[in-house]
């Protein structure tokens, strides 16, 4: 069974959310949620269980060490440097760029 990958984007305001998900938008994935908190964020991974979340750099490096506190296996993609972050976009032209730079998601196969 195949299924889009589902991505949770996180900015410190309701502009920079909005800006964040037009940059990150694409028919090869799923947004999902979006969150202006630490709080949010946190909620909103435990509610979607997204494979990547995209995280502007305003967020702060909480917002890696929330999310990998719930979701380990998670990728993070940052917008700015994060530590932590598994890929780095240095503005919003190359979110999508990162997320295709990543690992591909997967596991065992299980017939």
């Amino acid at each position: 069974m195949c299924r889009a990958l589902k991505l949770l984007c996180a900015a410190p305001d309701r502009d920079c959310l909005g800006a964040l998900k037009r940059a990150t938008v694409a028919a090869h994935w799923e947004l999902v949620g979006g969150a202006t908190s630490l709080q949010e964020l946190v909620k909103q991974a435990d509610e979607w269980r997204p494979d990547i979340v995209v995280v502007d750099g305003g967020m702060g490096v909480g917002a890696v060490t929330g999310v990998r506190a719930r979701l380990p296996s998670v990728r993070i993609v940052s917008v700015g440097p994060l530590a932590g972050a598994d890929e780095v976009a240095r503005s919003l032209d190359g979110v999508r760029e990162a997320i295709l730079g990543l690992p591909p998601i997967g596991g065992p196969v299980h017939q």
